[in-house]
């Protein structure tokens, strides 16, 4: 397959396999029929990270092989939005004609929404003059007033150069709500939009009749968490990463949403608070004690969830847990199956065309 090409005909027999290998290594913990949930089988990517060739005059795109580490020029990649799509020849054929865009340019980064903003960012083995932000802006302009909503950012070595704002707004129909997601360049979000959506929406099916208030770790800029919010009393929520908490508490603002409270905190370090071991200043104000947690919502690191927390996460009635490494959750649910039983099972296909799998389990704690 070429970056060129997606093999769309081959589509539903990958999406077949990934359903029997995790139904597989699901079989172990007693798993109910997994629900699947497919891709669009193109333009489905809401972001792309490409180097950028010099050859004499030309310069492209390209994309290193993963297994013969060859590099191959791409013009258009259909895996990526159609957004992405529109501005990659605009992007190189404005670098090629401008020294001070080209000069040292080595990568493109293209993050795009659903909504049709992208932000796309030019990194620089050199440091960025004021020849750099005027040829930026130029180009800036050019394509804005071609209708295109787009943001640039220029990068070096400790330079971050935003002509106006390092951030875009995604709006997503989440079963019958539109949903405002602020997405920070360079922070995490989920890659594939469309998938997201179904992700969300499987999320409030299994905790439709879920009684008190939710706890969720590592939250990002809040994905599920305010999806969740209407099935739920109150939320609360932990992540790590300051531009990640700050785009979660726009967006809280954005959705007017009340019911949602954000903490800075890794989840090891919730963890010690929760059972008494350390306390921090980031809690004051904060009543534990006052909410009643009996769901806990996971979405883990690709590692899953450390020894300490899986035992926290234990304590709790139904156990939501999105994966995106089956092997670590089949790793985490070697105890949790101990205390609770698999109720809902499903495939996400998040990533066409590869092996990797995203993963939903409802864990319900056993009579």
């Amino acid at each position: 397959m070429t970056p060129e090409q997606l093999p769309i005909e081959q589509y539903d027999a990958q999406l077949a396999e990934k359903v029997s290998r995790l139904q597989a290594m699901m079989a172990p913990f007693a798993a109910p029929e997994v629900e699947v949930f497919r891709s669009p089988v193109s333009h489905y990517r809401m972001r792309a990270e490409f180097r950028i060739w010099h050859d004499g005059d030309d310069l492209y795109h390209i994309i290193f092989d993963q297994q013969t580490k060859q590099r191959i020029r791409v013009d258009q990649f259909p895996a990526a939005s159609e957004l992405i799509n529109q501005l990659m020849p605009k992007m190189i054929n404005a670098a090629r004609d401008n020294r001070a865009l080209r000069h040292k340019l080595f990568q493109i980064d293209y993050l795009s929404t659903l909504s049709n903003q992208i932000v796309i960012s030019l990194l620089y083995h050199r440091k960025l003059e004021e020849e750099w932000q005027l040829a930026a802006s130029a180009l800036r302009d050019a394509l804005r007033a071609e209708g295109f909503d787009v943001q640039l950012i220029g990068r070096a070595t400790k330079t971050k150069i935003c002509l106006d704002r390092d951030y875009i707004d995604e709006r997503l129909p989440v079963a019958g709500k539109e949903l405002i997601y602020r997405q920070v360049e360079n922070s995490f979000t989920q890659p594939n939009a469309a998938m997201n959506i179904q992700m969300l929406e499987w999320a409030l099916d299994v905790t439709q009749n879920a009684r008190g208030d939710l706890l969720e770790l590592y939250c990002g800029n809040g994905n599920f968490s305010l999806a969740l919010a209407r099935n739920f009393r109150r939320v609360l929520a932990t992540e790590i990463a300051k531009p990640s908490v700050a785009a979660a508490q726009f967006n809280i603002a954005a959705n007017h949403i009340d019911n949602v409270q954000i903490i800075r905190m890794a989840a090891e370090e919730f963890t010690q608070a929760m059972n008494g071991v350390r306390s921090f200043n980031r809690l004051e104000g904060i009543d534990l004690q006052s909410y009643q947690c009996e769901t806990i919502f996971v979405d883990p690191p690709r590692s899953g969830l450390d020894a300490e927390t899986v035992k926290m996460v234990q304590a709790y009635p139904r156990i939501l847990y999105i994966s995106c490494n089956p092997q670590t959750l089949c790793d985490n649910l070697a105890t949790l199956a101990e205390t609770h039983e698999v109720a809902r099972l499903a495939l996400f296909d998040q990533f066409p065309y590869t092996h990797h799998m995203e993963s939903g389990v409802l864990l319900t704690r056993k009579a």
